[in-house]
């Protein structure tokens, strides 16, 4: 049987998992912008726009259908992502907490916000930093959705990170289609929407959860500590050149239980997350890698933790980062 703690560390590894996989949206004009312009358009208009949409997300052989609602008010951002088909999962972002909700499972669980971590959403202010690590380029015209769009490339420039093309939308400016690619090319993730909004107000009851009724709730919000350079129990010895670390903290599964390490590393685009916690004997792990779409995840045993690197770059990536992390005493 699964216990708590199990379940807390899936649930987190799953909001990390299903936030990698949302889609992203731009509004700047197409005409005379270069593929980095258009790429910081994109970063700003991901927060400032309201829409509602419907997206297909195909990974591997296993096709999902998402609604995404945005609005950003005076009180900040708030987004709902709901799965329409496969699983149901619910998840509930804003400034304070982001909630998933699992309902095969009857579970709630909430967690404290944390700024935007996606890919492509924090680049206006740094996206020149990434030319050491990327190659962009405007590679020509399409038609999605039935809607005029220019496409953007992005090429990696090693075989450590993955690249990116973006259908952007020449009239509403709204990325329609993204793919990720492997270092031969290969579309290992597509997202693509069939239907999406953007509107001048949404209502507050659009972005309220299904009913949680009879639902446990594991409320991490008030256990987190930021550990953040000052923290040297724990380190990742090895990454891809330009990553740094972003975030470093740790928290219990649930109160009065040991800690779980938390450190997440990008190079603006890439995101890599790194979990350690005390090996459960109770729980089901196998060690090496594991693939959930374009994510993928190594594990490993190390001094009596479990160390697992997941994110959405290529498994050498995760795998020696992974063997790389080592207790400093």
């Amino acid at each position: 049987m699964m216990t708590n703690n199990t379940f807390l560390s899936d649930c987190r590894k799953s909001i990390c998992i299903f936030l990698l996989q949302l889609p992203f949206c731009v509004q700047a004009g197409t005409d005379d912008l270069t593929p980095q312009q258009l790429i910081q358009a994109l970063s700003r208009a991901t927060h400032e726009l309201n829409y509602d949409g419907i997206f297909i997300y195909r990974h591997g052989r296993q096709l999902n259908t998402m609604r995404l609602i945005h609005k950003n008010g005076i009180d900040g951002e708030v987004e709902r992502l709901i799965s329409l088909t496969g699983h149901p999962r619910e998840i509930i972002r804003n400034n304070k907490s982001v909630t998933c909700i699992f309902p095969d499972n009857k579970s709630v669980m909430v967690e404290k916000s944390h700024p935007y971590t996606l890919p492509l959403t924090q680049l206006h202010e740094s996206v020149e930093n990434l030319t050491p690590h990327y190659r962009f380029s405007i590679s020509g015209q399409d038609r999605v959705a039935g809607n005029e769009t220019t496409i953007v490339t992005v090429q990696p420039n090693d075989n450590y990170r993955y690249g990116y093309q973006l259908w952007i939308d020449n009239n509403s400016h709204l990325l329609l289609k993204s793919e990720l690619k492997n270092e031969s090319g290969y579309p290992l993730e597509q997202i693509e929407f069939t239907k999406l909004d953007v509107l001048k107000s949404i209502p507050d009851e659009m972005l309220i959860p299904a009913l949680t009724e009879g639902y446990t709730r594991f409320d991490n919000t008030g256990q987190h500590t930021v550990t953040q350079n000052h923290y040297g129990y724990w380190q990742v010895k090895w990454m891809p050149d330009g990553f740094t670390m972003s975030k470093d903290e740790r928290q219990p599964l649930v109160a009065g239980t040991t800690e779980v390490e938390h450190m997440v590393y990008t190079d603006g685009m890439a995101i890599v997350s790194v979990f350690i916690e005390p090996v459960d004997i109770r729980a089901q792990f196998v060690p090496g890698l594991s693939r959930i779409g374009a994510v993928n995840a190594y594990g490993r045993h190390a001094n009596g933790f479990q160390v697992t690197v997941v994110g959405e770059v290529p498994p050498a990536t995760v795998e020696k980062m992974a063997i790389s992390v080592s207790h400093n005493n």
